[in-house]
């Protein structure tokens, strides 16, 4: 599988999904519309903040799985178009944060000390120190607007050097705000008028977009000082730079922008304006935010591994994935389990599904189920020759196929603490059940298998067969078996408990099986049904 990288990570990163067997090109410095012109051919992608996943990229993309953001946000991600087009969306929300807080706290001395225009008059041999005379950040209030993980960080820092902090964000609990330690304000205009200095730290969507504009610029203490080192767009950059010229605000230290430069050409080989270059005592950094030595390690090395994970199968964390709050330890075997009872349906059985209804019992009632089920969706479309659905798109596909699925769970058990239980109905009228379980922490066995009574492993390769439960039809298909050189590794047969005349045999073997062997085992007298499974 090949995976295109379109800005800068790690070496170690790049190097450890060459490891993975994976063919890797790193694309950098290039325009969006070139980006999306190359994107055929790609499995995987790995972006940070410039490039945008966009509905045209995707459209342009012929294989794409998995888009994965090196970093927090995912505003330049189109997460709607990626779970139309079935493709997985990860991001790192934890690998940079503790660089995104380090560099507002920098901000924060840099502006109140006037570090930066210090450093520029030093460097022009004017060393006129009472010019550059800034105010001490102890005993000041500052206004935290975001309390998540990046803001509660800023917060602590900030109460350590003795700001008296204050914070806003609907989205948190009271115990948050408790925990750091910080007053909650009521709304945003009571943070905007009690604070000395102002930090952002929200996502950028549609009630963050503009959240700072003159109106709350003039809201604000005459002479407040603001920081956004979060997302561009947050503050109206036009009516920033109108309140830097007036003194409204005293100083402004900005990391990212609205519309943002391309981060990787050379000097001169780009026109870009924005009001705020020009703006008086604005600090302006090149979003820096995640750029730390150990940031960019942090955010290659999980983002690579995620993008790895997505492409070989794995159930990995994603953004336009289901929120999942349980035990993934405990279920982790079961969305396995789930996903083989789902392939196996379509290549033992050739009727259509009407519907679906998936039963929990046991223990594992009492757990978050929904990501089993939709491993158990994800493995009928696969078996029904579907190649490009994964979890984010499965449910669509299904409700696209006219296939009602229901879930139910119960704790009551019989011979299983725990079972996953399938009922297939079928468009002929009938009704196929499939069961497995779990037996001890991770070995998938499937219990019954269209009414037999089954006890057998999951394999990579098993020979399923309905044959007459009479002598001598296991020994012919062994001796077919042997002389094609295959091995079989297992072997395990059941009773309907009304019709003891048939059987159904599970043979798992330990290499491929060609349609000609299926075929001369189907010719042998007593065998009434053959099926060939895989689950590689």
């Amino acid at each position: 599988m090949k995976i295109l990288v379109t800005e800068s990570i790690a070496e170690d990163a790049i190097n450890y999904l060459k490891d993975e067997g994976f063919e890797v090109e790193e694309y950098l410095g290039h325009k969006q519309d070139e980006i999306e012109e190359y994107i055929k051919g790609f499995d995987g992608l790995i972006v940070r903040s410039a490039t945008k996943v966009n509905e045209t990229l995707l459209a342009n993309s012929d294989c794409l799985k998995v888009v994965g953001r090196a970093g927090n946000g995912i505003d330049n991600i189109d997460v709607k178009a990626c779970t139309n087009k079935g493709v997985i969306a990860v991001n790192t929300p934890e690998a940079n944060i503790m660089a995104a807080a380090e560099l507002a706290v920098a901000h924060a001395f840099a502006i109140f000390r006037n570090i930066c225009v210090a450093n520029e008059g030093v460097h022009n041999d004017d060393y006129r120190r009472g010019n550059w005379i800034g105010n001490e950040l102890e005993g000041k209030t500052a206004g935290v607007i975001g309390l998540g993980r990046i803001g509660s960080i800023v917060a602590r820092k900030l109460k350590g050097i003795g700001m008296t902090v204050i914070a806003y964000d609907p989205h948190i609990p009271q115990e948050k705000f408790d925990k750091v330690g910080v007053k909650r304000c009521k709304d945003l205009e009571e943070l905007l008028k009690e604070s000395d200095l102002i930090t952002l730290h929200t996502p950028k969507n549609k009630e963050t977009q503009n959240m700072i504009t003159k109106k709350e610029l003039y809201i604000c203490k005459r002479g407040v000082r603001i920081i956004n080192a979060a997302r561009g767009g947050l503050i109206n950059e036009v009516d920033l730079a109108e309140a830097l010229a007036s003194g409204q605000v005293a100083g402004a230290a900005i990391d990212v922008f609205d519309i943002e430069p391309n981060y990787n050409k050379e000097p001169g080989t780009q026109q870009y304006e924005n009001v705020l270059l020009t703006a008086p005592n604005c600090i302006i950094t090149p979003h820096l935010g995640a750029s730390t030595m150990e940031a960019n390690h942090n955010v290659g090395a999980k983002v690579t591994e995620l993008v790895a994970k997505a492409l070989k199968g794995e159930l990995v964390a994603a953004i336009n994935m289901p929120s999942f709050s349980g035990n993934m330890a405990t279920i982790k075997p079961y969305i396995s389990l789930a996903e083989k009872l789902g392939r196996l349906y379509y290549q033992a059985e050739s009727s259509a599904i009407k519907k679906i209804e998936v039963v929990y019992r046991g223990a594992l009632a009492s757990q978050e189920t929904g990501i089993i089920t939709l491993s158990l969706l994800k493995g009928i479309l696969e078996g029904m020759g579907n190649e490009h659905v994964t979890f984010v798109n499965v449910q669509e596909a299904i409700e696209d196929c006219g296939i009602e699925v229901v879930e139910a769970k119960t704790t009551q058990i019989n011979k299983y603490n725990n079972l996953i239980n399938v009922k297939f109905y079928t468009d002929d009228g009938r009704q196929l059940e499939l069961d497995g379980t779990i037996f001890g922490q991770e070995t998938e066995v499937l219990v019954s298998f269209f009414g037999y009574e089954m006890n057998f492993q999951f394999a990579n390769t098993i020979i399923a067969m309905q044959n007459k439960d009479v002598p001598g039809v296991i020994g012919k298909v062994a001796t077919i078996l042997g002389s094609h050189d295959i091995n079989i590794e297992c072997m395990h047969w059941g009773r309907k408990a009304d019709k003891k005349e048939t059987a159904q045999s599970f043979v798992a073997v330990e290499k491929p099986v060609s349609q000609d062997v299926i075929d001369e085992i189907a010719k042998v007298d007593g065998v009434n049904r053959i099926s060939l499974l895989e689950f590689n």
